[in-house]
């Protein structure tokens, strides 16, 4: 990638939004004027000339704010022009979806644009991704669609993006492993019917029918992710058996006592584990999916 495509991708918004941008405006009337074939104008241009964006990362779009956007327009005009380039003798839009569907259900004919140089497909991607990121207009599932086509198309790093959008890389890591979650919970994220906090903890469970079976409680149940955290933490199984130097129940008869009070409510195997401080762990093993799902009722309360 060449320096000046660098300089160009990394401006971000900037590239979207110029500080100056000329405008060609009409003398009879003071309103925006027509395209003369220059770039880094604001003119106003044909909206049947206008191609959808083929890189838009926004697939939701809320009905009833398109409708309160389209009232705006009607009554005031379109006051933040969209964002494209030319193509093909007409313009390919780059930002401003929304605008556009509004302007168009408001019936009007033309619509305010900054026209830019855009030279390739690549180009035009990152910059429909991180304007609408950086914007902050996605849900977590067109986020982590959004990064993960930053890598695989545009060949870009965590690293890269994160620089890119100003977050950390571990916020990057963690929308992309949304993508790992059953499609039915990707949809429910979307949806909003769980929280960001809420998928982070699903997917520490190994097997999908368990993310999908606590998934359903969380729903039907309004559980908190504090709660469901602590439920994953209660049934995952340790990944390294207890050896002769590792800290466990020893021969303390009040652990042994606290483990079966536990036993006896819980009617699994329970380990408890000292390690000091006042600190340990509790182990709770689970033999079926369906023993999983007793031992969830048991946790929520129902």
């Amino acid at each position: 990638m060449s320096d000046q495509k660098k300089s160009v991708l990394g401006r971000g918004l900037n590239a979207l939004i110029p500080k100056n941008p000329r405008m060609e405006v009409n003398v009879r009337d003071g309103s925006v004027g027509r395209d003369t074939g220059e770039t880094g104008i604001i003119a106003s241009i044909d909206i049947v000339k206008i191609q959808p964006n083929p890189f838009q990362p926004r697939t939701d779009f809320d009905q009833d704010s398109l409708s309160e956007l389209t009232r705006s327009i009607q009554e005031k005009g379109v006051i933040q022009p969209i964002t494209v380039r030319r193509i093909d003798g007409g313009y390919q839009l780059i930002s401003g979806e929304r605008r556009l569907r509004a302007t168009q259900a408001a019936h009007l004919r033309q619509i305010p644009a900054y026209i830019i140089a855009v030279e390739s497909d690549e180009e035009m991607l990152e910059l429909a991704l991180i304007e609408n990121i950086q914007r902050e207009y996605l849900n977590s599932m067109e986020i982590a669609s959004a990064y993960q086509r930053l890598i695989d198309e545009c060949r870009m790093t965590q690293d890269d993006i994160a620089k890119r959008v100003g977050k950390d890389r571990s916020t990057i890591t963690n929308f992309i492993r949304l993508l790992k979650l059953p499609g039915k919970i990707q949809d429910g994220l979307r949806k909003e019917k769980i929280s960001m906090g809420h998928a982070r903890a699903l997917i520490a469970l190994p097997h999908e029918r368990m993310q999908l079976r606590l998934y359903e409680k969380i729903v039907d149940g309004g559980l908190s992710v504090r709660k469901v955290e602590e439920l994953v933490r209660a049934t995952q199984q340790p990944r390294k058996k207890s050896g002769p130097h590792q800290s466990n129940s020893g021969g303390s008869a009040s652990i042994q006592n606290l483990e079966e009070r536990l036993r006896q409510a819980l009617g699994t195997k329970v380990k408890v584990k000292t390690k000091g401080s006042g600190r340990g762990e509790i182990i709770v093993e689970y033999y079926s999916l369906d023993d999983f799902d007793r031992l969830m009722d048991l946790f929520s309360g129902k």
